[in-house]
């Protein structure tokens, strides 16, 4: 889709390039105070427990419906630039896409954190504990020597509890 300000995978490569702990984001939002409300569900993952906050390296596209306004482009990019580091290298780009009604969408690649205000958690070790092997139950003959074929519609943790 063609872009008001277009972002390529040259900027891509640009942010990502030595750029360490990377994260992303995509927030969609309509209605009043869309677009800045768009910026903070992108910058902000709940799942994840982070925020760009920092960030030295930020790459963002904004893309909303033929009302999108160059003012709620400048609203949303203010808020995701409030979080980056101060001196970070900001690329962003806007599109219109057609089928976007009253909504808009903001995409954010964040990299470049610095690694001692890291706010994950640490990983542990568990030891697992020792697997006990399973005895297979063997499907026993019939009194004429034939296999009973009615066993095998049973399953196996059934037929061990009879």
């Amino acid at each position: 889709m063609p872009g008001l300000i277009n972002v390529d995978f040259a900027d891509v490569k640009t942010i990502m390039t030595n750029a360490g702990t990377t994260l992303m984001g995509v927030g969609t939002s309509s209605g009043e105070n869309r677009a800045s409300t768009a910026a903070r569900s992108a910058i902000a993952s709940p799942l994840l427990d982070a925020s760009i906050e920092g960030a030295r390296g930020v790459l963002f596209n904004i893309t909303g419906g033929p009302d999108m306004t160059m003012n709620e482009v400048d609203e949303a990019a203010k808020v995701i630039t409030a979080q980056a580091d101060p001196d970070a290298q900001i690329i962003f780009g806007a599109a219109i896409d057609e089928k976007l009604i009253d909504q808009v969408k903001v995409t954010v690649v964040a990299t470049g954190f610095d690694e001692s205000r890291r706010r994950f958690a640490q990983i542990t070790t568990i030891e697992e504990p020792e697997q006990k092997a399973l005895t297979q139950e063997e499907v026993t003959p019939s009194e004429d020597g034939q296999i009973d074929e009615d066993q095998f519609d049973i399953p196996t943790f059934l037929r061990q509890i009879r």
